[in-house]
């Protein structure tokens, strides 16, 4: 299965492309999209830059799946709103290319590369570029990506079935209710 990563942001996102068989992962790409060239005021040409960038991305590599980073929340509530836009663009691009989109937290990706989830960036590089035999640490973005690939290559195949279990339970919670009175 192939897998594209994204560690989502509206100056530098992130993205990182892995093939997974069974436990054994290999690298195929990473790097970033920059919007920096752009007006910092210019929020939709950003967002089109994002748009397009995971689109090229999804039509060159053509994963199987794709994984982003859920958005934490800054103190700054403006940035939080900016960062959730560019992920509303990347998860956008991604759902045209008919992509399914699972979604991990920072915490999350780190406990599943690094060992545990207050692991620094440089530990989360180190570990990607042994996970993945690179011959050097990637840049912090594309690591993230890659980790948040990873990821989902380690644990998405369990959540896809507690999401279905999830799903079958509701689906069987309410059978009885007809026969109930009350």
């Amino acid at each position: 299965m192939r897998i594209l990563g994204i560690d989502p942001g509206l100056q530098t996102t992130g993205f990182g492309v892995v093939d997974a068989d069974g436990h054994a992962l290999s690298y195929v790409a990473s790097g970033t999209i920059s919007t920096r060239h752009l007006e910092r005021g210019n929020l939709p040409a950003r967002l089109k830059v994002l748009f397009d960038g995971i689109g090229e991305i999804a039509a060159r590599y053509r994963p199987d799946a794709a994984a982003v980073e859920i958005v934490f929340v800054n103190v700054n509530p403006q940035s939080t709103l900016l960062l959730g836009q560019a992920r509303g663009a990347c998860i956008t691009a991604l759902v045209t290319h008919q992509l399914s989109v699972a979604e991990y937290t920072a915490l999350q990706m780190k406990q599943a590369v690094a060992g545990h989830g207050q692991a620094a960036k440089a530990q989360v590089q180190e570990m990607v570029k042994r996970l993945l035999s690179l011959p050097g640490v990637p840049g912090s973005d594309a690591a993230d990506a890659l980790g948040i690939a990873i990821t989902h290559a380690h644990v998405g195949a369990s959540m896809a079935r507690l999401g279905e279990a999830a799903q079958l339970a509701r689906a069987t919670s309410g059978m009885y209710r007809q026969g109930r009175t009350r």
